[in-house]
């Protein structure tokens, strides 16, 4: 084996040693939520407490991934990606002997921080490791695969521990991942160079960003979830989390070292394609979570047969992002990419707005999840790419962030959006004398017609916004050589 060929295949094993990072922080988010009933009964929560063991990490999860990104810019991906499996393998051990409430959600707690430091810098380093337009599309197809399905493969990994073993068994699995992620990340991945503090050492505008981003998807998960979108706590709440986030955006405008360059935001690609991905995420999250309590309040199923029923979309999506993401971007282009992906995802959900009471699994649900899974297949990886595209090299671990903050962002805003007109839908039509199982499932039907009306806003973002790769790579490269003399 020549020495290109040793360094090549080096570079695809640490791609792979990354992705395992990146799946062991995204299967958190999804095994969790299937061993709650477990925790709740082991542990003593009450039905409001136990929701903080799933708030208290996306809390520090989803506010942390914007300055997690950027530090990797400043003091290297590598270092931070490091310092963020060991935070989250310690932590997943204290979630793991956990024999109290308190342990519990402080565990979580830096669960999120190390989640958060982790997955920022993933996608940042990988395509600094395959800038060769072929390879950088292969790999990112990889990453989107880990990235999007890892949700349904949390939901089947949860239902087979919780079942099998115990609720602690979730947090213990992470050890041993985590530790042998943190070795081979080492020996693999060479150091990154790191444009140092200096270049953006801004400490009042990381706490202005990180405070806004926290309290956002506090008042989403909490205030906003339980007592609707129109209560005073939550207009109070979200209007700090918006007096903040203008402050920030006030302070990087003329901070002389910014934490955030603006001008990243004026590639189309960078805003559009962060853009598109809260809206078509906050409608297929709602799917996961909405589509969960169909299967399990409807249907009656456990929660194994929940997360097999939800296989084929990492199947689906697995297949098309591993083998043929590569060649579809690279033949008709990363924009072009996302009209069919995200029309196959739209009628996805418009298919399961239709689900009816007595549902049967092969011709109510397989339908949707092969669509679905499609489509994500079809669209992620491009759309990750023209994000990554519209980026300049030293701003790689920032675009990255971002992408990540706005999947979390719409994430968060797509369950507490569609879960509570769902809940609400379903209250109207009990009372109105439907059963418990048409009044379910008539709320079910509302939340994924709005789900696929946020998608078909997303397609017409991409089309309006979103430019061809070449040319962000161009526009990216003019602004470098136009700011390489300029401070911030």
């Amino acid at each position: 084996m020549t020495a290109i060929e040793s360094d090549d295949r080096s570079r695809w094993i640490a791609l792979y040693v990354l992705c395992v990072g990146m799946l062991m922080i995204v299967l958190d988010a999804t095994v969790v939520n299937v061993a709650l009933p477990s925790i709740q009964d082991d542990l003593h929560f009450t039905t409001s407490s136990l929701a903080w063991v799933v708030n208290a990490y996306l809390i520090t999860f989803g506010g942390l991934l914007l300055l997690a990104g950027r530090l990797g810019d400043l003091v290297g991906r590598r270092r931070i990606f490091l310092i963020g499996i060991a935070l989250f393998t310690c932590a997943s051990f204290l979630c793991g002997i956990s024999q109290s409430q308190g342990l519990l959600v402080t565990a979580r707690f830096l669960q999120g921080i190390g989640g958060a430091l982790t997955s920022a810098v993933i996608l940042g380093m990988i395509v600094t490791m395959f800038p060769e337009p072929r390879e950088q599309a292969k790999a990112i197809g990889v990453y989107a695969f880990v990235a999007s399905a890892g949700g349904a493969v949390g939901l089947l990994a949860g239902g087979i521990l919780t079942q099998a073993i115990n609720w602690h068994w979730i947090f213990f699995v992470n050890i041993p991942i985590g530790i042998a992620t943190a070795l081979l990340a080492r020996r693999l991945i060479a150091r990154d160079q790191a444009l140092g503090l200096d270049a953006g050492a801004d400490i009042p505008g990381a706490f202005l960003i990180t405070t806004a981003l926290m309290l956002g998807v506090y008042t989403i998960v909490k205030p906003a979830a339980e007592y609707g979108w129109g209560a005073v706590r939550t207009l109070e709440l979200g209007a700090l989390a918006l007096v903040l986030l203008a402050g920030f955006v006030a302070r990087e405008a003329t901070a002389r070292s910014p934490l955030v360059a603006l001008r990243i935001f004026r590639s189309r690609n960078v805003s559009g394609a962060n853009l598109v991905q809260i809206l078509s995420v906050a409608g297929m999250f709602g799917t996961f979570f909405l589509g969960s309590l169909y299967l399990q309040r409807v249907l009656g199923y456990d929660a194994l047969e929940i997360g097999l029923a939800f296989l084929p979309v990492t199947v689906v999506m697995g297949t098309l992002s591993l083998r043929f993401s590569e060649g579809l971007i690279m033949r008709f282009g990363a924009k072009s990419m996302q009209f069919p992906g995200l029309g196959l995802i739209m009628v996805s959900l418009l298919l399961f707005a239709r689900a009816p009471v007595h549902g049967h699994y092969l011709t109510d649900v397989l339908p949707v999840m092969v669509l679905l899974g499609a489509g994500a297949g079809m669209c992620f990886p491009a759309l990750m790419t023209l994000a990554m595209s519209g980026a300049a090299p030293h701003e790689a671990g920032l675009a990255s962030g971002l992408v990540n903050t706005s999947a979390q962002v719409g994430g968060a805003l797509g369950l507490a959006v569609l879960a509570t007109l769902s809940s609400t839908h379903s209250e109207h039509l009990e009372k109105a004398g439907k059963t418990t199982e048409a009044a379910l499932v008539g709320g079910y039907h509302l939340a994924f017609l709005i789900a696929a009306g946020l998608v078909a806003v997303a397609i017409g973002v991409a089309l309006i916004v979103l430019a061809p790769q070449e040319r962000a790579a161009r526009e990216s490269a003019g602004r470098d050589v136009q700011l390489s003399g300029s401070p911030g």
